[in-house]
């Protein structure tokens, strides 16, 4: 499986703004986009042009692929499923990538970033309804109860689990059972409960304009 294996700060110091990829030390004074606020590489700090256009929209989708951790071929998939919708695409874009399972994951509280989410149901940790599901790509629907596998419950970092979740943010369309490690999809993610918020627009105009 294709990922991303660079320094992520990097990502966000590229597009500018925290994308939450490292979960607590975003928070801190640590953030590199605390310290370094321009691009990276030597000729970051003198990157100051104004970016539009085309530009604009290309960030946006980009800054979207790195936020969801999404791969180019995966994300164009994503993006022509929205578009065969037949509802408003940027919407059904935004939808489809808080459903992936490790985003549910994340916004439930049992990581504190995303990639800490995809490495943990990729180790096959979680059960969607009582079934083993170990693809981070897996869409989860409304109704579908999210819970850590019997035998992942012993491990260390789901013993301490429960303690670092009372103080995490969770996602207005999930119920979570914080004691019994497991959560529930009760509605569907809207365009603006997406985080950070993306404008879908620019990278629903960035795609069409290549058709």
């Amino acid at each position: 499986m294709a990922r991303y294996k660079d320094a992520v700060c990097r990502l966000c110091r590229r597009e500018g703004m925290k994308l939450f990829l490292k979960g607590p030390k975003c928070f801190t004074d640590k953030c590199p986009v605390e310290k370094r606020n321009f691009a990276p590489g030597q000729h970051g700090k003198d990157r100051k042009a104004k970016v539009v256009g085309y530009g604009l929209q290309l960030r946006e989708k980009q800054k979207a692929r790195r936020i969801y951790g999404v791969l180019e071929r995966q994300f164009r998939r994503h993006f022509e499923e929205a578009s065969r919708s037949g509802g408003s695409t940027g919407d059904k874009l935004i939808e489809i990538l808080e459903s992936r399972l490790d985003n549910v994951v994340y916004r439930m509280g049992f990581a504190s970033n995303r990639n800490k989410a995809r490495q943990l149901v990729n180790h096959g940790h979680f059960r969607v309804n009582g079934r083993k599901v170990s693809i981070p790509s897996a869409m989860v629907k409304v109704g579908d109860v999210v819970s850590v596998k019997d035998l992942s419950r012993e491990l260390a970092y789901f013993k301490d689990l429960p303690d670092e979740m009372a103080s995490r943010d969770m996602a207005s369309w999930v119920e979570v059972d914080v004691r019994n490690l497991s959560g529930k999809m009760t509605r569907l993610p809207g365009p603006k409960e997406a985080q950070p918020i993306l404008s879908e627009q620019l990278i629903v105009e960035h795609y069409s304009r290549r058709i």
